[in-house]
């Protein structure tokens, strides 16, 4: 194989290193997308730290700056933006349609835009290949706020236009994290209250949710899936702080057990994690919480835990409070060392699972009971997985993927390492700090 193409960047990992250290979570990926695209809402200034220097993030800046977006850099994670000469005729452009293309975050621009500006354009989004991804929450609440959906007769985009958004009840036909973000976004601005019910109540939708409402927004039922939004004239400037990623919280758990390592995880906001660690516990993997911070310490096996009735665990993603998505890959590698068996049930996407063809290569035991569902067969350490040459096909399992050739016995070549890139920050940086053998080739 030819590594050598500059535009082709792989991952080369000598794996079966024990780590330890210290190591902190990047700000929030999935906060930050809905956060800047907020900054839209109003001309006034908005400072955002702790922002990610992510590629997902720098595509969502880049497409704004293309409306008309000052966007500066202000620190090493704080970003300055500034809406006050927005073009939204930009969003018919075959130009923004590429980028929209390439980032899911995208179809966050069109709620903040169409509320200031009475029309917005609509190119399907980007992002993960992990099954099909549908934005009719985004526009059925857009509908009901009163916006009209057309047509563009020489480009086919779906826009949305209203001279005046108008508060209503919104009864949500799925829990939609961007959706209900969207919608918020869009009815803060809005004639009149809106009332959202079964909206998704994600740490990240209760940080969108607070930063509005310091820019002047009047939203309560914060936290909860009945989201109550009474409509302002304006909103105007503040500061916010993105929580830390408690997806890379759980990866670093998982990282942790794979490796047989003791790492403490810096500056987690426990309290915003939910019910991760639980679930990590029924996989025998312990979690210490000290203060902000986590010890995972070293543990030779963990195993994992039956049902009361003896019957086989199962872990499935739920939404919030129960278990993210996001995480389900990794539960899943996790479980390949573990003494005990389980089946991963992965609700949401169809396609997320595919990657276990890989970890199948590498020596787990584990059968893909159809799109949704993998049954793993722990093999507590009986067998070590093998390096092998593989592909990241999305963000999560990408990283999944990585933890795994960290454990391995021999070389791992990851692929396609661009999907990680695009959601976790200088990880092989990170990881050599704490003693992972891993390089960008």
């Amino acid at each position: 194989m030819d590594y050598n193409n500059k535009n082709r960047q792989v991952y080369r990992i000598k794996g079966n290193k024990t780590l330890s250290g210290e190591i902190t979570p990047q700000g929030a990926k999935n906060e930050a997308l809905q956060v800047i695209c907020a900054t839209l809402l109003t001309p006034e200034e908005v400072i955002i730290h702790n922002v990610p220097h992510i590629l997902d993030v720098l595509r969502l800046i880049e497409l704004l700056e293309g409306l008309g977006m000052k966007a500066k850099r202000i620190g090493e994670h704080s970003w300055s933006f500034q809406a006050d000469d927005i073009h939204p005729e930009y969003m018919q452009s075959r130009e923004y349609h590429q980028k929209a293309r390439a980032l899911r975050g995208s179809m966050m621009v069109v709620g903040p835009v169409l509320a200031r500006f009475g029309k917005a354009y609509s190119p399907r989004p980007g992002g993960d290949k992990i099954g099909r991804r549908r934005v009719d929450t985004h526009f059925n609440g857009l509908q009901k706020l009163g916006a009209k959906i057309g047509e563009n007769a020489a480009t086919h985009i779906p826009f949305l236009e209203a001279s005046k958004l108008k508060g209503t009840y919104i009864l949500l036909d799925e829990a939609s994290v961007t959706g209900t973000a969207n919608i918020v976004m869009a009815a803060t601005l809005a004639e009149g209250t809106t009332t959202l019910f079964n909206a998704a109540c994600e740490p990240y939708v209760v940080q969108l949710c607070k930063m509005l409402n310091r820019m002047g927004a009047r939203i309560s039922g914060i936290g909860s899936n009945l989201l109550t939004i009474e409509g302002v004239e304006h909103l105007g400037s503040t500061t916010h702080t993105l929580m830390p990623d408690m997806i890379e919280v759980g990866s670093f758990i998982g990282l942790a057990a794979m490796t047989q390592s003791q790492l403490i995880i810096k500056n987690t906001n426990y309290r915003s994690l939910g019910i991760i660690p639980e679930i990590f516990r029924r996989l025998g993997v312990e979690t210490f919480p000290d203060n902000n911070d986590i010890i995972v310490p070293t543990k030779e096996h963990y195993e994992i835990e039956s049902f009361c009735d003896g019957s086989i665990m199962s872990i499935s993603d739920a939404p919030w409070p129960g278990f993210t998505p996001d995480l389900i890959s990794i539960a899943l590698v996790v479980s390949t060392q573990a003494k005990g068996s389980v089946l991963i049930h992965q609700k949401m996407f169809e396609s997320r699972l595919f990657f276990v063809d890989s970890l199948i290569e590498m020596g787990a035991r584990i059968i893909l009971c159809d799109p949704h569902r993998a049954t793993v067969i722990g093999l507590d350490w009986k067998y070590r997985l093998r390096g092998i040459c593989m592909s990241s096909p999305d963000i999560r399992a990408g990283v999944a993927l990585l933890i795994a050739a960290l454990s391995a016995k021999g070389e791992s070549i990851i692929e396609n390492i661009e999907q990680i890139d695009r959601g976790y920050e200088n990880l092989d940086a990170r990881l050599q700090v704490l003693g992972a053998d891993i390089e960008r080739i």
